[in-house]
């Protein structure tokens, strides 16, 4: 998947646009962020407001493209929970949206039930 969207963000972005990629592949861990032991996670998420968050945030100045994929379910260890990738000119514009949109998906869009 990843890969498929690096091709498809080089091919459509204008090249003097297009100066980094950045990717996140979130997956599911055997210990909650308090350390304590998870065997699965139950993810959902809003579905409009991740389309919307991503469409806000490619009209940022610098940032080219936006793709992001929530695997939504009953999550085992291991199981990729969301991968997303922002491309854009500079580090300048890409290190910001990358981690402001990554803050609002998690805090905001994704609702996470990890169960012992």
């Amino acid at each position: 998947m990843i890969e498929k969207w690096i091709k498809e963000i080089k091919e459509k972005s204008p090249p003097d646009q297009l100066g980094m990629i950045l990717v996140h592949d979130g997956i599911v861990r055997a210990t909650s962020k308090n350390g304590q032991p998870v065997t699965k996670m139950k993810l959902t998420y809003d579905h409009a407001r991740l389309n919307q968050t991503i469409d806000a945030f490619k009209k940022r100045d610098g940032v080219v493209d936006i793709k992001a994929w929530i695997n939504e379910g009953t999550l085992k260890i291991g199981d990729d929970i969301m991968k997303v990738c922002v491309a854009g000119r500079f580090r300048k514009d890409v290190f910001p949206a990358f981690k402001e949109l990554l803050e609002i998906i998690k805090n905001d869009i994704v609702r996470e039930q990890e169960i012992s």
